[in-house]
């Protein structure tokens, strides 16, 4: 996975395999809002 700053101020994810592939945008409010909720543990039980 790879994440770039955008110039209006948003996120950008993409899968590193596939560069040229699709990729997902988000606003900062909603990148941010993902990043606390893995430091709060929301996504621990993903990974069983």
């Amino acid at each position: 996975m790879e994440t770039a700053d955008l110039p209006c101020g948003g996120r950008a994810v993409r899968d590193s395999k596939i560069s040229n592939g699709p990729m997902l945008r988000f606003t900062s409010s909603e990148w941010q809002t993902f990043i606390g909720g893995i430091k709060n543990g929301e996504f621990d039980d993903l990974s069983r």
